[in-house]
């Protein structure tokens, strides 16, 4: 992939379907202008910093309610939305309790 020097790059990670409503958030809340890519969107830097794309693609992810799935990070000039990875094990029963047999005469 050919990275230009002046686009920052938003990857969307697995949320590729809500590319477009990312790019009309950031024009609407931010005035920035962005370009739909196969990965995600290209930003002008002489519009916005890194920062400030990623202040506005997290803004984006707490109004969708997906905070308690994914979080916003910053690499060099790419602001990336993953995915917390599921940690959740099942719980073992070191002494499992079975069923009474007692049969009650009474």
């Amino acid at each position: 992939m050919n990275d230009l020097p002046g686009t920052v790059k938003v990857n969307m990670g697995d949320l590729d379907g809500e590319k477009e409503n990312l790019a009309n958030f950031l024009h609407s809340q931010f005035a920035l202008n962005s370009k739909i890519t196969s990965g995600g969107l290209a930003l002008n830097m002489e519009e916005a910093s890194t920062y400030t794309v990623a202040r506005g693609v997290t803004k984006f992810v707490y109004r969708k309610n997906l905070n308690s799935t994914h979080w916003v990070t910053v690499e060099n000039n790419v602001v990336k939305i993953k995915r917390f990875k599921n940690q959740k094990s099942a719980k073992n029963n070191k002494h499992p309790v079975t069923a009474s047999t007692i049969k009650h005469g009474w």
